[in-house]
This record gives C-alpha cells, sequence and structure tokens, in this order.
C-alpha cells in the first residue's frame, strides 16, 4: 500500500479553514452528537437564510431498491450578496456539508453525489496567497442515494426528518448555516429528479489508475478520444493531498487522459494512514465532467499535451518564428555564446578572403554551416520534446544538467584549446578555413550545441510555446532558432559586399586563432568548476586525469604531424587508456551535490519551491523570484551585474523585499513544472511579485537600476 506523505495545505490556508470552522463549531457539535441527531426538534443554531435548503424524495421506498433523496440549496434571490455553498472538499477553505438522516436501522445512506464544482481563486484580505475553493454558485442539488433493505416494512415508515449545517460564503465573509429537514414527499406533477440527476457527474464505469512520486500525483483516467476537454481540472476528494492552486498537466494517450497534479507535504511519515483509492471528478469545461475511482497502478508516460482553452492565447505560429529567428540573431552577442564566437571569426575572415575565389565556394560553406546549426538546433528540440514526451520533465538546455554531456563538453573545450594554441592541427573543423564544407557543417554543428545552453530575448516566449505545439509546429520553431543563429554567417556567404569588408587571410590569423585559446581556456575552466557543482570535487578529479590523457595525445600528434609522421594512432594509443579509466572512475566518483546558490548571495534568499513562494506572497510583502542554474553563463551574468549588488541588497532591505532562488543545476521537475507554467523554457527567468498581484516577468537582461526602482514603487 502506498502511503499518504501529501497532506499538506499552504500556511495561509490552513488559517484560513480555521477562521472559517470556528464559527461552525457549535453547530458541528450539535450534528455530531448522536442523541440529537435522531430528533427532528435538534436546534437550529444558524437557519438558511442565505442558502435554503429542502429534502425531497423522488418516489416512496421500496423495499430491496435504492431510494433516491436529493437536498437542493436555493441562494437567497433577493439579497444583494452572491453567496455560493462547497463540495465536499471544499479545497483551501471553507467546510463541506455535513448531513444527518433519521433513518431506521439497517438502512444505510450512500455517499453524496455532486455536480461538477467550480473552481473560486482569491488572496486572503490582502495578503498575496492565492487560495483555491471548490464551489457552487447559483442553485444546486446535492443527491443522497440510501438502500433499503429487502425485508423493510416500508409502510411503518412515516416521513423522513434530519439535519443539516453546511457554509454560506460571498467574496467577503462566511456564515454557517443549518437547518432542521422535514422531506417533501413525490408529486404527480412533473418531477425535477431527472434533471437533478443529469447534473451530477457520472461515475465511469472502467476504474482509473494513479502513482505517487516525490512531488506530484499522477493519475490515468479512461476517457474515449472523442471527449472534448476544453478546460480540464480535476477536483481531488481526498481532503488535503494535493496542492488545489497549483497547475496541472494533462495529457491525452488515446483513450486514457493522464493528469499530474503537485502533492501536499502535510506531515505523515509511518504515523501516516495508507493511502487506497483516489476519488474525485474531472471537468472538462463549465458544467460538464465525471466521477472517478483511481487504484494503484501503472500511469502511461507521454501523449500530447492539452492545453486549456482557458489558458492565455498562443500568439500565431508566423510571429511565434519570427521571434525564434531573432532569439537565435540575438543570441550571436549574448555572454553564453563568446566561446564559439572565436570559431566563427576564423570562418568568417576564411569567407573574406575568398574574395578571387568562385562565389560558390564561400555559398556552399555558408549553407553547410548553416545546415549544421539548424540540425543541432532541430536535433536538441527533438529530443527535449520526445523526452517530455515520455514523461521526463526537461526544458531547454537540459544537456547540460547531465555531468556526462558536462564532461564531453569539458574535452571538446579542451580539444578546441588545443588546437587554437596550436599543439595540433585538426582539417576537418574549418577553425583556419581549411575543412571545406564538411569542416563547415561540423563548425555549425558544434557552434549550435555550445551557443544554446541559455535563452536570451524573444527566445522565451518562442521556446515556451514549442512545449505546447504540436510536433511539427515544434520542430519548426528550433528550425528557425538554428537559422536566426546562423543568419550572419549566412548573409557573409551570399552577399560579396559584406565578404570585401572582412579582412584578408594572412599570418594574422594564426596569432588570433593562438590569442583565442583563451577564452576557450577559460571556458574549459568554467566547465570544471560546473563539474564540481554537479557531482563534487573527487569528480571533477577524474575528469582532469581524462583531460591530461587527451591533451598529452594532442601534444604527441602534433609532433609527428610537425614531422610529417601519421599521428592520429598514436593518439588513440595515449588517449584510451585515460578515456577506459574515465569510464569507470567517473560514474564511481559522481556524488550529486545540494545547491549552494542560496547560501552565497548576499540576499539570503530563501529556497524555491510552491509551497515556499506561496508563504512569501502571504506575507503581504513584494518578492523577487529569480531561475538560475550554474551552467547558464546569462545567468551569472545578470547576477553579478544586477543582482548580486550592494545597492540592490539595500534597497531591498528597505522596502521588505523577499527574495527567492530556484537553482536548476540539477534536474529538478518542481522547478521544471513551474517554469512552464510561465511560458518559459528554460532559464534566467526573473519574476516580481507586488502584494496580491500576479507575476510580473522581467527580461532576461537585467539592470541594478531595474530592481531598485521596482524596490522603490511606493505601496499603499
Amino acid at each position: 500500500m502506498i502511503d499518504a506523505r501529501t497532506l499538506r495545505t499552504p500556511r495561509a490556508a490552513i488559517c484560513a479553514w480555521l477562521l472559517a470552522c470556528a464559527a461552525l463549531m457549535m453547530g458541528a457539535l450539535l450534528v455530531a452528537a448522536p442523541a440529537l441527531a435522531q430528533e427532528l426538534s435538534q436546534d437550529v443554531e444558524f437557519g438558511d437564510e442565505n442558502i435554503g435548503v429542502e429534502l425531497y424524495t423522488e418516489t416512496a421506498p421500496l423495499a430491496g431498491e435504492e431510494w433516491m433523496l436529493a437536498l437542493r440549496f436555493t441562494p437567497d434571490p433577493d439579497s444583494d450578496e452572491e453567496w455560493h455553498g462547497y463540495w465536499s472538499n471544499p479545497g483551501d477553505a471553507g467546510l463541506g456539508m455535513q448531513l444527518q438522516l433519521n433513518l431506521p436501522d439497517e438502512w444505510e445512506q450512500g455517499e453524496a453525489l455532486y455536480p461538477v464544482p467550480q473552481r473560486f481563486v482569491q488572496a486572503i484580505g490582502d495578503e498575496g496567497d492565492a487560495l483555491m475553493n471548490h464551489i457552487y454558485k447559483g442553485a444546486y442539488s446535492v443527491l443522497i442515494p440510501v438502500k433499503v433493505p429487502a425485508d423493510a416494512d416500508v409502510s411503518a415508515f412515516g416521513t423522513l426528518t434530519g439535519f443539516v449545517s453546511y457554509l454560506a460564503c460571498t467574496d467577503m465573509l462566511c456564515v454557517p448555516q443549518d437547518a432542521s429537514l422535514l422531506a417533501k414527499p413525490p408529486t404527480k406533477s412533473p418531477s425535477q429528479f431527472p434533471k437533478w440527476r443529469a447534473q451530477i457527474a457520472p461515475l465511469l464505469d472502467t476504474p482509473a489508475r494513479y502513482a505517487l512520486d516525490d512531488t506530484k500525483l499522477q493519475l490515468a483516467i479512461p476517457l474515449p478520444a472523442s471527449v472534448r476537454l476544453d478546460d480540464p481540472h480535476v477536483f481531488i476528494a481526498n481532503t488535503r493531498l494535493v496542492l488545489y492552486n497549483a497547475p496541472q498537466i494533462f495529457r491525452r494517450n488515446g483513450d486514457v487522459v493522464t493528469a499530474e497534479i503537485t502533492l501536499s507535504d502535510w506531515p505523515g511519515g509511518e504515523d501516516a494512514e495508507p493511502l487506497g483509492a483516489v476519488s474525485g471528478i474531472v471537468s472538462f469545461g463549465g458544467n460538464m465532467g465525471v466521477r472517478f475511482v483511481a487504484e494503484p497502478g501503472e500511469v502511461p508516460s507521454g501523449g500530447a499535451r492539452i492545453v486549456s482553452a482557458a489558458a492565455p492565447e498562443t500568439p500565431p505560429l508566423a510571429w511565434l518564428l519570427l521571434a525564434a529567428l531573432a532569439g537565435g540573431l540575438i543570441l550571436n552577442i549574448m555572454p553564453c555564446v563568446f566561446p564559439i564566437l572565436s570559431i566563427k571569426a576564423l570562418a568568417l575572415a576564411k569567407a573574406g578572403g575568398d574574395q578571387s575565389a568562385d562565389q560558390s565556394g564561400a555559398r556552399s560553406d555558408a549553407l553547410a554551416y548553416t545546415a549544421g546549426v539548424v540540425l543541432a538546433c532541430v536535433a536538441l528540440g527533438g529530443v527535449m520534446l520526445g523526452l517530455r514526451a515520455g514523461g521526463e520533465q526537461v526544458g531547454w538546455a537540459f544537456q547540460l544538467q547531465s555531468p556526462g554531456v558536462v564532461v564531453a563538453l569539458l574535452l571538446l573545450a579542451v580539444a578546441i584549446t588545443a588546437n587554437f594554441a596550436g599543439i595540433f592541427e585538426l582539417p576537418q573543423l574549418s577553425f583556419t578555413g581549411k575543412g571545406g564544407r564538411n569542416g563547415s557543417f561540423a563548425t555549425g554543428l558544434l557552434a549550435a550545441f555550445v551557443a544554446t545552453p541559455c535563452t536570451g530575448p524573444f527566445m522565451a516566449a518562442a521556446l515556451g510555446a514549442a512545449l505546447l505545439l504540436p510536433p511539427l509546429p515544434a520542430l519548426l520553431l528550433f528550425a528557425a532558432l538554428g537559422l536566426g543563429l546562423a543568419l550572419p554567417f549566412l548573409a557573409i556567404g551570399f552577399i560579396p559586399a559584406l565578404r570585401r569588408k572582412l579582412p584578408k587571410p594572412g599570418a594574422w590569423m594564426e596569432r588570433f586563432r593562438n590569442l583565442m585559446a583563451i577564452p576557450m581556456g577559460l571556458t574549459a575552466l568554467a566547465l570544471i568548476w560546473l563539474t564540481v557543482q554537479l557531482g563534487g570535487r573527487g569528480f571533477a578529479l577524474m575528469a582532469l586525469v581524462v583531460c591530461l590523457g587527451i591533451v598529452i595525445g594532442f601534444f604527441v600528434v602534433g609532433k609527428l604531424q610537425a614531422a610529417g609522421k601519421m599521428a592520429w594512432p598514436a593518439w588513440g594509443l595515449i588517449a584510451a587508456p585515460f578515456l577506459i579509466f574515465g569510464a569507470f572512475a567517473l560514474p564511481a566518483s559522481y556524488a550529486p551535490q545540494s545547491s549552494n546558490i542560496a547560501a552565497q548571495s548576499i540576499h539570503s534568499p530563501l529556497t524555491f519551491s510552491a509551497e515556499a513562494l506561496a508563504e512569501a506572497r502571504a506575507t503581504g510583502k513584494p518578492v523577487f523570484v529569480w531561475f538560475t542554474a550554474d551552467w547558464c553563463v546569462t545567468c551569472k551574468v545578470n547576477e553579478r551585474v544586477a543582482i548580486e549588488r550592494e545597492e540592490v541588497r539595500a534597497a531591498f532591505e528597505k522596502a521588505g523585499v523577499l527574495t527567492m532562488v530556484a537553482d536548476w543545476t540539477q534536474p529538478d521537475p518542481a522547478i521544471t513544472n513551474f517554469l512552464q507554467s510561465q511560458g518559459a523554457a528554460g532559464v534566467p527567468l526573473y519574476l516580481w511579485y507586488e502584494p496580491a498581484s500576479q507575476a510580473e516577468q522581467l527580461p532576461q537582461v537585467l539592470t541594478p537600476d531595474m530592481l531598485i526602482q521596482r524596490a522603490e514603487t511606493p505601496r499603499p
């Protein structure tokens, strides 16, 4: 049996719930008293003037048959307020109905059957904590099935009585209600029961399945592919199991709809009750939906993402393609791309020297380079979309969360540094213009792979939309991104006037190549630092040993090349033992590291989680959240230039700004889901919350003045 370790609501929600329940304490005690529960004369403490209630019977009771009753709740039509009632699980605040019927012994009162509830989201007073309640606005009916024994003497049964307590609320206040019930018998006039039955969410005849992990509840709900889901939402009947206001992610796998819902973390542990069935109502949108009961089982992964019609409208594809193109173009000057600019500079200089050559050569090189860039971007995007379809929570630059990929990039950076320093020659890459079209294509692949870890302006909207679009339009966006990244080189290849403005090839190119070994060497040092952040010092040491082996191999290759001898077999003989050593030593030494970005910050920020963010916003203070990663160069530049500044810290402290950091260096499904809910495919992402307001996304290139001005904004 699976543990229900997941029973926690946000602190503010608990407070709201306790406040609502305090007024009902007397009524709840009366309802709970067995002696009084059997008497029609039970005292009515609060009345039902705000939301009236009446009890109806569909037919007279029949022995051995199910007897259907209905509670009809009707808000006061003359009231100036808009009153609402609650579902059995009221959500973050409120109280469900408490009903007791005076039934003969052996007559069994069944579970109350409700219509599809509505979502009601609001903040508590002036606080920024958004809570979700499950409510009914307007008149609504709750059906109560009663099982009558086969040997029951129904002729001796008189009038059905009972007692009910419930809560009536508006947007501003809640009032406890209760009433003594006297059932109205069926009449000869047309019954309302067929209409009320039709409003009840029907029960699926096929059971659903559920699975739990550390952060989310996964549901597999059998729904035919023909069922339209305009605005899906799952209302979980198990109280305090999930975070009610957290985003829900839906995917379709044929005739099965899967849902991911963030779990609560109410203390449970060894003393928690085992979690049996999970039940609830899945709403299709509006008042349509079905009830389900889910048992533990396998939940399929992958499937097409279902986007709510109520979500913000995705911009037109043409606009997204232009944004991706512009984002790729701007990526050429982003700080995270600088190390690869040295490769492009030499390739562009080569193109500039082809003034006397035929134009087709320059164009072929430009097309080959562009093909490499576009293919790499499409491949990275396709892998990301494939992993997401398979249930993995990944985002843009996900490859840098993998220690193996980082080590591979480190070895590549070391190899490029050695090549630029003149230790050896590698004609296959067009670093010096000797590789032809194959070299240009390889350079394009390398440029795109190294240049895409961070997102820049325009990229965020395009790549965020790519996570929601069908595969073909999504891949078109990644292709447009690659085209933008390659556009400068493509323009120089096809416009002779631009090539003529470039310096002619000469001895300076070799000196320039040697000089570019410095930024590439710094890139290698940064990757060594990143291996420490990902896998610890032992892991980084093993990576350095492998790097030493391949550098020794390159040195021998260079000597043999200078002597005009066959070189590369020697590199293989020298590097192979080091590579084999690394294949065993690196996994054995890998020790995942916990985040230390928060500890290093001068702001002493909180560590991001959905619950921590809700509690921070509930204080009524401004909140600044930044999403970062150790491998994101743009993130680090922003932190150094704009965030980790003493004048920013002083302005935040004076204004009472709460800070929070989300470290995405290591894979974190909760952060990935939140990024996706904000329409972001990766980091950096900066959010500013004014009290009782929704998030404002700040630009991806920050300045100190931008943060100080927001901190100094006058507030009531």
